[in-house]
């Protein structure tokens, strides 16, 4: 059996119309943004604003330290862990990172461990 759908049905789902109207309406006020825009550029309006870029390198240096300073806060916090793994016999750096991911031990981002990062978690330690 086949399903004629050449003609319209007389009744329609409200929700599909809603839908339909509201896709129209933002479609509308996109095109009416965007044509305003580029008028405001045609006239010379400066569009953006500055204020948002200040201090923005401040901002930045700022961040960095923070980073920096969780990251040795964490290889502080690991460095006991990794003496362990290495204590159990543990050489090679693939093998420290095996060890962590076989303890259960994720990385800052709560990953598994790689040799690439136990270097680097070493290196920032000290050790």
């Amino acid at each position: 059996m086949a399903l004629d759908c050449s003609t319209a049905s007389p009744r329609t789902d409200p929700a599909d119309e809603s839908a339909s109207a509201h896709l129209k309406a933002g479609r509308r006020s996109r095109e009416r943004t965007k044509k305003a825009l580029a008028a405001a550029k045609a006239r010379g309006v400066k569009l953006g604003s500055p204020a948002n870029l200040k201090g923005q390198a401040l901002g930045g240096a700022r961040g960095r330290v923070s980073i920096s300073r969780r990251a040795a806060r964490r290889a502080a916090d690991l460095a006991p862990v990794i003496a362990s793994v290495q204590a159990a016999g543990a050489m090679s750096l693939r093998e420290i990172a095996s060890g962590l991911n076989a303890r259960g031990i994720k990385t800052a981002r709560g990953g598994e461990w790689s040799a690439v990062q136990v270097k680097r978690v070493l290196e920032r330690a000290g050790a």
